[in-house]
C-alpha cells in the first residue's frame, strides 16, 4: 500500500465522492463480520426456503465470511444505484397498481438494461480509479454475482436496514435501488450502521399475493413471484398459478405498497430506462414473439436470461388469469390455441391451464 494509515480517512470519503460522480446514488463501508446473521440464513437454507435456487446454499461459509471468499479482504464498499427509470411520474405507485387485467406486468429493474452489466462496469471504474489513488491493491468487484450476501453487507454498513420484506430500506430512497459490492483490502474506516424504521407496519407482508412473506424478515422463496417467474425452472405450482395474477416477470407489489418508497429516487443513469415498452404492453403482443424476436428484443436485458421456453410459460398463466375478467375473450383464447402444438411440454402444460380458465 502506497499510502500511510493517517490518510484512509481521506481516501475513503474521496471513494464516496468518486462513486457519486461514476453514477453510484450511495456508497457505504463496513467490516468483513457477518457472525450475526449467518445463523438465521442457516436456519433459512436448512428449511429449504431458497427452493431450486441451489446457488444459496453453496459455497458454505464463504457466504457469511467475505475474507474467505476473498482471502486478504479486510473492508466491503458497498455500493447503491437506484433504478426508477428517469421519466417515472410522481405518481408511479398508482399507475403501477393499476394495470389493466391484459396488461403484461413486468418488474420496473427489469423494463431497462440488466443491471449486472451496469453495476458491474462502473464498480470496476471505481476500482480503477480507487488504483489510481493507492497504486496495486487486492480486490474483487461482485454484484449479485457470487457467494456475497449483499443486504447483510449494505445493512452493516450503514445504506438502509433490511425491511420485513427482505429488501434493503433507505429513509431517502425506499427499496427500488440496486447494490454492488467491492471487497478490499484495504483497511478504510467503516460507517456505523441505521436504525430500523419499519416499525409496527405490515403492508408488504399483508399485500403479498402469495402470502411468500411468512413472518416479518423472513421470506419463503418457494411462494414469491419473483422466484416463480424467474427461478423456477418446470412447471408452476397449481395451487399458486391463479395467485400471480397477469405478473410475468417478477413482482414489486411489496415494495409498491411499502410507504417508504414514496421517497424512492429515479436513475441517475440512462441504463434503467424503459425498453421496448415494457411498462405498457399486452401480454397478447408479448406472447406472439416467436423465439428469434424475443432473444433480439431482449439483447441486454435480464429477462433475456430465463429463455423464450419459461417467457411463454409465464405468458399462458397471466392470460389465463386474464379469464376473471376477461372470460372467453376471443383473442386471448385464439392465441393460446396457437401455441398448444408448442414443442414445449412446459409450454403446452400452462397454455391447456390457460384455456381451461378460459372455457370453465
Amino acid at each position: 500500500m502506497t499510502i500511510p494509515v493517517q490518510d484512509y480517512a481521506q481516501l475513503a470519503l474521496e471513494i464516496k465522492q468518486l462513486g457519486q460522480q461514476i453514477g453510484f446514488a450511495d456508497i457505504r463501508i463496513s467490516d468483513v463480520d457477518l457472525s450475526r446473521v449467518a445463523p438465521a440464513y442457516q436456519e433459512w437454507i436448512d428449511a429449504g426456503f431458497h427452493g431450486e435456487m441451489a446457488y444459496m446454499a453453496s459455497h458454505g461459509s464463504k457466504r457469511y465470511q467475505p475474507d474467505e471468499l476473498v482471502p486478504g479482504t479486510v473492508r466491503v464498499i458497498t455500493a447503491r444505484v437506484d433504478y426508477l427509470p428517469r421519466d417515472t411520474p410522481k405518481n408511479w405507485r398508482e399507475r403501477e397498481k393499476a394495470f389493466g387485467a391484459d396488461a403484461a406486468v413486468i418488474s420496473i429493474y427489469a423494463r431497462g438494461r440488466d443491471y449486472h452489466k451496469v453495476l458491474r462496469q462502473r464498480l470496476q471504474q471505481l476500482a480503477d480509479q480507487i488504483a489510481e489513488r493507492v497504486g496495486e491493491f487486492g480486490y474483487r468487484v461482485f454484484t449479485d454475482s457470487a457467494p456475497v450476501m449483499e443486504v447483510a453487507l449494505a445493512e452493516k454498513a450503514g445504506l438502509g436496514w433490511r425491511g420485513k420484506h427482505t429488501l434493503l430500506l433507505t429513509r431517502e430512497a425506499g427499496s427500488l435501488f440496486f447494490l454492488g459490492e467491492i471487497l478490499v483490502d484495504i483497511p478504510l474506516p467503516v460507517d456505523p450502521p441505521t436504525s430500523n424504521h419499519c416499525g409496527q407496519c405490515s403492508s408488504c407482508i399483508d399485500v403479498c399475493p402469495t402470502q411468500a412473506i411468512i413472518a416479518p424478515y423472513k421470506l419463503d422463496a418457494r411462494r414469491c413471484i419473483s422466484y416463480l417467474t424467474i427461478e423456477l425452472h418446470g412447471s408452476i405450482p397449481l395451487e399458486l398459478r391463479s395467485l400471480i395474477g397477469n405478473r410475468v416477470y417478477g413482482c414489486d407489489d411489496c415494495q409498491l405498497y411499502c410507504p417508504w418508497n414514496k421517497f424512492a429516487q429515479v436513475a441517475q443513469v440512462e441504463d434503467f430506462d424503459v425498453r421496448h415498452g415494457l411498462d405498457s404492453r399486452s401480454m397478447l403482443e408479448l406472447f406472439a414473439w416467436n423465439e428469434a424476436e424475443f432473444l433480439r428484443r431482449m439483447e441486454g436485458s435480464p429477462i433475456r436470461r430465463i429463455g423464450h421456453e419459461k417467457w411463454l410459460r409465464n405468458l399462458a398463466v397471466g392470460l389465463g388469469n386474464a379469464a376473471t375478467s376477461m372470460k372467453g375473450d376471443a383473442a386471448i383464447v385464439q392465441a393460446l390455441q396457437a401455441r398448444l402444438d408448442h414443442p414445449s411440454d412446459l409450454v403446452r402444460e400452462h397454455v391447456e391451464w390457460a384455456l381451461a380458465q378460459h372455457a370453465a
